[in-house]
């Protein structure tokens, strides 16, 4: 049965209205029944715990500070509490597979450290601008829970030997002491090969630097999320350090008609010709599909209508394609 330490431990984080560190240690309780043979004892309490967490519905799963960064810290991190969960993006099948994966070893990374594991806890998002990536990584942090810290790249990175290094570092120790997703975008800014011929030695530096952070261990399970519009600009030692690689694409034609319906709720839309409007759209991420029909809605709305019409919803697409001419140099054609 249960040593008197463990039943003390579980009745001060009940006083302290510490709950996951009760549910923590009931796990533990769990896992020494086990060691001992008592398998129906261990899983009644695993039941039980489990029935807990489902019962604090949106509680958060940690207790976790929501103030801002301070000090050095503060230029550092821009704090940004998550609006989305993944059921608000619009992704692949196989993608929202792998995240529904991530999210379970961190919810149960008790479980997992039980059995002398971590959870998977540091990703690269990798595809073309727009994409989804960080939409994607706001609703992972809504999911979890968890705030959602975004690494300030024009504060990291600095002319000065040694400095964006040091800073680097206060970035990583914070990742320990508080719980969260820590964004980097526009990662190949840091993660760029050191081969490459206009390399400069603080950047090796810097690289070389985030190398052996990425590998120090970290208790508290923070997130570290990497994403980038060019993975082929960083360095292959990069490779193994990530524990997921995911893959974001653009939209196919039924991600083009999700992303466009959910933009334009709760205007109507009844009679849509979609294989128009799809095919007008192809080559557009899920940013610029989501701004042509917010601006379709906008304009109806402006005309003192609620119907959204498939003209409208051509006009914009057009717009989007021709806004991507400005800055391909005409390259993109309008479908």
């Amino acid at each position: 049965m249960s040593n008197t330490k463990q039943i003390l431990s579980m009745l001060r984080s009940r006083a302290e209205g510490d709950e996951d560190q009760f549910l923590a240690i009931a796990l533990q309780v769990a896992a020494a029944e086990a060691r001992q043979g008592r398998r129906t004892n261990a899983e009644q309490l695993r039941a039980a715990v489990e029935e807990l967490r489902r019962n604090r519905g949106d509680k958060p799963s940690v207790r976790v500070s929501l103030a801002r960064p301070r000090g050095d810290l503060e230029d550092l991190l821009d704090l940004r509490e998550p609006a989305l969960r993944l059921q608000n993006v619009v992704m692949a099948s196989d993608l929202r597979e792998k995240l529904d994966r991530i999210v379970l070893q961190q919810e149960r990374r008790t479980w997992l450290r039980e059995g002398n594991r971590v959870p998977v806890r540091r990703l690269l998002f990798a595809g073309p601008p727009g994409s989804g990536k960080t939409m994607t990584a706001e609703a992972l942090a809504g999911e979890l829970r968890l705030p959602l810290l975004v690494v300030r790249l024009e504060a990291l990175l600095t002319r000065y030997m040694g400095e964006t290094s040091a800073k680097l570092r206060l970035v990583f120790d914070e990742t320990i002491r508080r719980r969260g997703v820590y964004l980097f975008d526009e990662f190949d800014a840091v993660g760029g090969r050191r081969t490459a011929t206009n390399d400069v030695g603080e950047m090796r530096r810097v690289l070389n630097s985030f190398l052996q952070f990425m590998e120090e261990p970290a208790s508290t399970d923070s997130v570290i999320l990497a994403a980038t519009n060019h993975p082929e600009l960083l360095d292959p030692a990069l490779q193994r350090r990530f524990d997921e690689v995911l893959r974001f694409d653009m939209p196919s034609p039924g991600e083009i008609c999700e992303v466009i319906r959910n933009h334009l709720r709760p205007m109507k839309c009844p009679r849509i010709a979609w294989k128009r409007v799809v095919e007008a759209g192809q080559g557009l991420s899920q940013a610029e599909l989501a701004r042509a029909a917010d601006e379709a809605a906008k304009s109806v709305l402006l005309s003192e209508s609620d119907t959204v019409r498939t003209d409208d919803l051509l006009r914009q697409i057009a717009a989007r394609h021709e806004m991507r001419n400005v800055f391909s140099g005409g390259q993109d054609t309008v479908r």
